[in-house]
C-alpha cells in the first residue's frame, strides 16, 4: 500500500474541529488569567441559540389572553384541558406549554427549569443578521465592539483554564458569541473524528501539522496557528480517546435521533469526561416560520419536539451533574402576534427564554407580562419586551459562573436588574 500523504488543505479538511482564536486589536489573552492553578469555580454553561426567530407565543402560550386566540385563528393552541393531549400543557393560570414541549414539564415541576417571557433584545431590528449579531455580541445596537459576550466572560474570568475544550461549539462553526482571543473548538462530531478506515489518521494529522508548523514559519496561513500547535494536537489526541460512537447514557435517558440530540449527547460526554469544559454552544435553526408554521403539526411543532426531547434527555442523562450545569436557550427575536395570510408569523420583538439547571429556581414563569391588547403591543403588533436578555445572562454569569465583571462582559449596559432565578453557587 502506498503511504498516505496529506497536503495542507487535506489537514484542514480532515480535522473535525478547529481551534479558533481571533487576533483582535487591543486584546491580549494571557493578561486576563489568574495565577496558574486556579480552577474554574462555576457551572458549565450550555448556550442553545434558536436561529430564525422562534415564535415564543406558541411555545409558551398566554392562554388567558383572548387577544391571542383572536389574532391566531388557525395557529392558536387550545387552552389546557385535562385529558386532551392536543391542548396546551398548563404551567400557571396564565401560561402553558405547547404540547410538543411536554417533556419540559418534568424539569419545570422539579424546579430546575425557569421560563422568562416577554424577554429579548431592546434593539428594534427585524433583521435576522443584525438581531443575532447584537445578541451574540451582548451589545444591542452597537457593532464597534468586535468580541462576543461569552468570549468576554472567558477573557475576564478570575481563573486559568488551559484546556483545549474550555469553550466548544458543536456543529463545526464558531458562533459570534465566542468571537475573541480565547481559543474555542468548533467541533462537528466527536465520533467523526475517529476517521473510519484510517486507524493512523490522528497520528498522521499530528505528524503533518508538526511538519507544517516547523517548515513554514513565514507562511501567513500557518504562522498564526503555530503557537497553537501543541494545544491542537493535544486536543486531537484527547478526542480520539473518547468513544462517542458507543456512548451510553445514564438514568434511562434517550436523546432524539437528530442533530440537536447528537450535539447535546456530545456535550454530556464532554461534561462527564471532565476535560475542563466551561462553555458549550449549540445552534438549532429553522425557526423562520413565515409560511405554514403549523399549530399541532408542521415545521414549528417538529422543532419544538426536538428542542424539548433533547433538553429533557440531557437533564436526565446528567442527573446530579446538573447541579454544576446551566443551560440557557434564546432566539434573536419573537414573532408577530397576528398570524399572516400564509398561515405563518412574521418577525416580531419580544420572545421567551429558558434557563435550566440544578442551581436554577425553576417551576416559575418569570417576567412582567405586558399584555396583548392593541395598546399594549410594541411597534407593528409585537409582544413588548419587559426583560432585557442581558439581565438573564448577567445573573447566570454572576451567580452560576462566578464572574463579577459584568460591566466588561456587557459593556455600555448599566441597568442590571436580576429576576432572582439563579441561586448563587457556593465557592
Amino acid at each position: 500500500m502506498d503511504p498516505i500523504r496529506l497536503s495542507r488543505r487535506d489537514v484542514v479538511r480532515m480535522a473535525s474541529f478547529s481551534l479558533a482564536p481571533l487576533a483582535l486589536p487591543g486584546w491580549r489573552p494571557r493578561l486576563a488569567f489568574a495565577p496558574p492553578g486556579n480552577a474554574p469555580i462555576g457551572d458549565v454553561m450550555v448556550c442553545v441559540f434558536l436561529r430564525g426567530g422562534m415564535d415564543g407565543l406558541n411555545a409558551v402560550i398566554p392562554h388567558a389572553e383572548d387577544a391571542y386566540y383572536d389574532a391566531r385563528p388557525t395557529l392558536a393552541i387550545p387552552a389546557p384541558k385535562p385529558g386532551d393531549d392536543s391542548a396546551a400543557v398548563e404551567l400557571t393560570d396564565r401560561f402553558s406549554l405547547h404540547p410538543a414541549l411536554r417533556p419540559l414539564k418534568d424539569p419545570y415541576d422539579a424546579g430546575s427549569l425557569a421560563i422568562i417571557h416577554a424577554a429579548g433584545s431592546p434593539d428594534p431590528t427585524h433583521s435576522h443578521f443584525d438581531a443575532m449579531d447584537y445578541m451574540e455580541r451582548g451589545t444591542p445596537g452597537e457593532k464597534q465592539i468586535p468580541t462576543g459576550w461569552i468570549a468576554r466572560h472567558l477573557q475576564t474570568a478570575a481563573w486559568e483554564n488551559d484546556s483545549p475544550f474550555r469553550a466548544v461549539a458543536i456543529g463545526g462553526v464558531t458562533p459570534a458569541s465566542l468571537r475573541g482571543p480565547i481559543p474555542a473548538a468548533a467541533l462537528r462530531s466527536i465520533a467523526d473524528f475517529h476517521l473510519p478506515g484510517n486507524p493512523q489518521g490522528v497520528t498522521l494529522i499530528q505528524e503533518t501539522l508538526s511538519s507544517l508548523y516547523a517548515s513554514t514559519p513565514q507562511d501567513p496561513l500557518f504562522e498564526s496557528l503555530a503557537t497553537q500547535s501543541d494545544t491542537t494536537m493535544e486536543a486531537m489526541e484527547t478526542l480520539a480517546g473518547l468513544d462517542a460512537a458507543s456512548y451510553e447514557t445514564e438514568n434511562g435517558a434517550v436523546y432524539p435521533e437528530d442533530e440537536f440530540g447528537l450535539a447535546l449527547s456530545q456535550v454530556a460526554l464532554l461534561v462527564k469526561s471532565e476535560l475542563g469544559l466551561e462553555v458549550a454552544c449549540i445552534d438549532l435553526g429553522g425557526w423562520d416560520t413565515h409560511v405554514a408554521q403549523g399549530a399541532d403539526a408542521g415545521p414549528m411543532p417538529t422543532l419544538l419536539g426536538s428542542l424539548a426531547a433533547g433538553l429533557a434527555a440531557f437533564d436526565q442523562d446528567l442527573g446530579q451533574r446538573m447541579n454544576g450545569v446551566t443551560v440557557v436557550v434564546m432566539s434573536e427575536f419573537g414573532r408577530r402576534l397576528q398570524e399572516n395570510g400564509g398561515a405563518g408569523t412574521d418577525h416580531g420583538h419580544g420572545n421567551v427564554m429558558f434557563v435550566m439547571g440544578g442551581g436554577i429556581h425553576g417551576g416559575k414563569v418569570y417576567g412582567e407580562w405586558p399584555g396583548l391588547e392593541a395598546g399594549q403591543l410594541y411597534g407593528p403588533g409585537d409582544l413588548a419586551i419587559t426583560t432585557d436578555f442581558r439581565n438573564v445572562l448577567a445573573e447566570v454569569v454572576l451567580r452560576r459562573l462566578g464572574n463579577e465583571r459584568l460591566e466588561e462582559i456587557f459593556p455600555g449596559y448599566d441597568s442590571f436588574s436580576f429576576l432572582e432565578l439563579a441561586e448563587e453557587r457556593p465557592v
